[in-house]
C-alpha cells in the first residue's frame, strides 16, 4: 500500500516531481550526499560520474502540456525515463495522482503503466507481421481483453488518428508518418491518463512532420490528455506547448509559457534560443493585452485572445482606437493597443537575466 502522498493544495498535480537527480556513476549517491544538492557537473564528470538530471522541480496538471526542451545531452528524455520510471532516480520525489512513484513495488508499478499511462518514443518499434489494426490491439489484448473488444477499440482508434482503409496495411506498406500515427493509436488505445512522448516525430521529413504536429494539436484538442513531451526542436516546443522546461546540463533553465520565454528569457543560454524567433508568429493576442480599462477609447473591432499576433496584425493597425481582446464566448477580457503590436513586429526590446536561474 502506498503511504507517502504528495503535499496538497487547492488543485494536485497530475505530475510532480521535487529536487529530482539522476546521476549515472558507481559512486553517484555518495558524491550528491557529500554535494548537498549542490551538483557541479563538470567536476562530477571527472570523478566518473555523467550528471543526467540536475535538481529538477515542477508540477504539471491535468490537461496541461509541458513539453521539455534541450539539445543532445541536455537530460530532457533522461528526465522523462525518471518520471515513467523507465529509469531510476538517484534522488529526489516524483509523485503520479498523489502517489509516490519511487515507493511502488513492481506489481504497482505495471499497474500505473498499463492503466495511466501513454508512451510513444522516436522509434515506431511496431511490430512488423501483425497488421496496424492487430498492432494497435495488441496492449488491449495484453490487459487481458477480449479479442472482439480489442480490436473494436483499435478501430476507433484507426479512425480518430485517420488511418481508415488502411487497418490491414502492414507496417512495412506504410509511411513514415503513417507509421507514427499507429505508435499514437497505440499508446492511446489503452486511454491513459498522462502521455509521454520522446522525440516522436524528430525522424520525419519537414513537412510530414509538420502534419504531424497539427494531427497532435488536433487530438490533444479532443482527447486533453496531461503531456510531457520532448524535443530537441524549439520550433515544435512553441507550436505545442502550454508550458516549456529549457534543460542544459540536467538543469532546467526556464520554465514558463512560450510566450513569457520569447518575451524575458531568463538566462543568456535560452535567450540564445529566442533571440532568432519571429514573435509575430509565435505569440498570441493574450501575450501583449493589456487589462481592460473602461475609460479607454475602444473601436469596434473584436480579435480573440488565441489568434497569433501576424494573423491580426494588419487588422490591428488599421485602427485608430484599441481593440477588444475576447475569448471563446466573445467575452471582453482585454483591449489591445497598436502600439504594442508594432513593438512585436519591429523589434521591441526584451527583457533577460543572464543571471537568474529558473
Amino acid at each position: 500500500m502506498l503511504s507517502s502522498i504528495a503535499p496538497t493544495s487547492k488543485k494536485q498535480p497530475v505530475i510532480l516531481c521535487e529536487s529530482v537527480f539522476k546521476i549515472f556513476g558507481t559512486n553517484a549517491k555518495k558524491m550528491l550526499a557529500d554535494a548537498k544538492g549542490n551538483v557541479d557537473a563538470k567536476s562530477f564528470q571527472d570523478a566518473g560520474c555523467i550528471v543526467g538530471v540536475n535538481n529538477a522541480s515542477f508540477e504539471v496538471f491535468k490537461g496541461d502540456m509541458l513539453v521539455v526542451m534541450g539539445l543532445s545531452g541536455s537530460g530532457k528524455s533522461t528526465l522523462l525515463r525518471c518520471i515513467s520510471k523507465l529509469t531510476d532516480a538517484t534522488a529526489g520525489n516524483i509523485y503520479i495522482d498523489g502517489q509516490d512513484l519511487l515507493a511502488m513495488n513492481n506489481k504497482q508499478l505495471i499497474e500505473l503503466r498499463r492503466n495511466k499511462m501513454g508512451m510513444v518514443f522516436q522509434s515506431f518499434a511496431l511490430l512488423p507481421h501483425k497488421t496496424v489494426l492487430e498492432n494497435i490491439a495488441f496492449p488491449l489484448q495484453i490487459k487481458g481483453g477480449s479479442t472482439q473488444d480489442s480490436i473494436k477499440k483499435a478501430m476507433d482508434m484507426v479512425e480518430l488518428v485517420g488511418l481508415d482503409g488502411r487497418e490491414n496495411y502492414f507496417p512495412r506498406q506504410l509511411s513514415g508518418g503513417q507509421q507514427q500515427r499507429v505508435g499514437i493509436a497505440r499508446s492511446l488505445a489503452i486511454e491513459p491518463d498522462i502521455w509521454f512522448l520522446d522525440e516522436p516525430f524528430s525522424a520525419l521529413d519537414p513537412l510530414i512532420r509538420k502534419e504531424m504536429q497539427d494531427e497532435f494539436l488536433r487530438l490533444q484538442g479532443v482527447l486533453n490528455k496531461t503531456i510531457l513531451f520532448v524535443t530537441h526542436d524549439f520550433d515544435e516546443a512553441l507550436r505545442l506547448a502550454d508550458r516549456i522546461a529549457i534543460m542544459k546540463d540536467g538543469i532546467i533553465e526556464q520554465l514558463d509559457t512560450p510566450a513569457n520565454i520569447v518575451l524575458n528569457p531568463a538566462t543568456e543560454y535560452v535567450h540564445k534560443f529566442t533571440e532568432e524567433v519571429p514573435r509575430e508568429k509565435v505569440l498570441k493576442i493574450e501575450s501583449v493585452m493589456d487589462p481592460v480599462d473602461s475609460s479607454e477609447n475602444i473601436g469596434d473591432l473584436r480579435v480573440s485572445k488565441d489568434a497569433i499576433i501576424e494573423t491580426v496584425a494588419e487588422a490591428v493597425l488599421s485602427e485608430s482606437k484599441a481593440v477588444s481582446v475576447v475569448d471563446a464566448n466573445n467575452i471582453v477580457v482585454g483591449i489591445l493597443h497598436p502600439s504594442k503590436v508594432i513593438n512585436v513586429l519591429f523589434g521591441g526590446s526584451t527583457t533577460h537575466a543572464s543571471s537568474d536561474r529558473y
